[in-house]
């Protein structure tokens, strides 16, 4: 029995979660839920964005599948993915972009992973204003943040028989801060002779990524690259509602969907409960269940390929529940 917490979210958070939570245990693996929110709904009714009882949970169960969470408008308010990553040191965000059949997009043969550093960088938020028209930004790369997301990445590639991590940086221009990054990628590969390492400059690698995107298998990169490349990725395979996300440290592991909370269509039973689905599929892997990882997510691709219960933003008009118990029936 494997103890997990959940984190519902706001806006479409619940109906996509509560879709999730329904395929993992049709596919047969024994949850036991801790079921916590935290949000803009828990800080109208308790004034605070995250209940302590989130922290105790997430530091109890050391795994958890959240929902898409609203961070309020306003000063004072600090994005709540964020704070989870910077309290947990949960350093990597892996983002695994596949083409699934049945979705209308242009290339057809996408299958690779982007292992985002997620503590470092431009994303760290140290700002100062210098003067009345100017400010500046830090931009902090270290050996250790560099190293363990770049390990990270070979170990991945090792393990799923990839043969290719490219590594994206602007080490061109700043010489010490990518080169710093770059530095270590050239290190860590000559522990992995049999992978090859890419090098390739980031604005290189947009205009490779919308021209060619098969060619790469795993992608290594900074904090502030690798969430534009996130988004740019999903974007060649139908959008964020179809792409898992994970954020991982060293011995805790934080699994969510990508996109919004959608609160226009909150509580109408149309949301797309892919993103949330496959999320719930790596949480598994995580968790050794990989043979029920794989059936969820085979089942996930099948139903978009028969394309008989697509949500609207699928092209069809299926509700979520209707998506979900197909989903469910596919992998019967």
């Amino acid at each position: 029995m494997h103890q997990v917490t959940l984190i519902p979210g706001d806006g479409i958070g619940p109906e996509v979660i509560e879709a999730a939570k329904n395929v993992i245990e049709a596919a047969g693996v024994q949850i036991d839920w801790d079921i916590v929110n935290a949000g803009a709904d828990v800080y109208e009714n308790e004034g605070v964005l995250i209940p302590e009882r989130v922290f105790e949970s997430i530091e109890k169960n050391k795994i958890a599948l959240k929902g898409p969470i609203t961070t309020p408008i306003g000063c004072g308010f600090q994005s709540i993915n964020v704070l989870l990553r910077k309290k947990y040191d949960l350093f990597s965000n892996v983002r695994p972009v596949k083409t699934i059949p049945g979705i209308n997009v242009p290339f057809q043969h996408v299958d690779l992973v982007i292992f985002r550093e997620n503590t470092e960088d431009l994303y760290m938020g140290l700002e100062k204003k210098i003067s009345e028209d100017a400010a500046e930004a830090v931009k902090r790369i270290t050996k250790k943040g560099s190293t363990r997301i770049i390990r990270a990445a070979f170990d991945y590639a090792d393990k799923n028989n990839k043969t290719k991590v490219a590594v994206v940086h602007k080490a061109n221009i700043m010489k010490l801060t990518d080169g710093l990054f770059l530095q270590c990628a050239r290190e860590i590969a000559e522990e992995y002779p049999h992978i090859h390492l890419q090098e390739v400059i980031i604005d290189n690698m947009c205009m490779q990524l919308v021209m060619h995107p098969s060619q790469f298998e795993v992608i290594v990169t900074t904090n502030l690259y690798g969430d534009i490349l996130s988004d740019l990725c999903a974007g060649l395979v139908g959008g964020l509602g179809v792409v898992p996300g994970a954020n991982i440290g060293e011995n805790m592991a934080v699994f969510e969907a990508v996109h919004g909370s959608a609160p226009v269509i909150a509580g109408k039973n149309m949301a797309n409960p892919t993103a949330v689905i496959l999320s719930g599929a790596m949480m598994l892997d995580y968790l050794g269940e990989r043979e029920k990882s794989q059936v969820i997510s085979q089942a996930v691709t099948e139903t978009i390929r028969q394309g008989k219960y697509l949500t609207k933003d699928l092209g069809g008009s299926a509700s979520t529940t209707d998506m979900t118990k197909a989903i469910i029936e596919n992998m019967l």
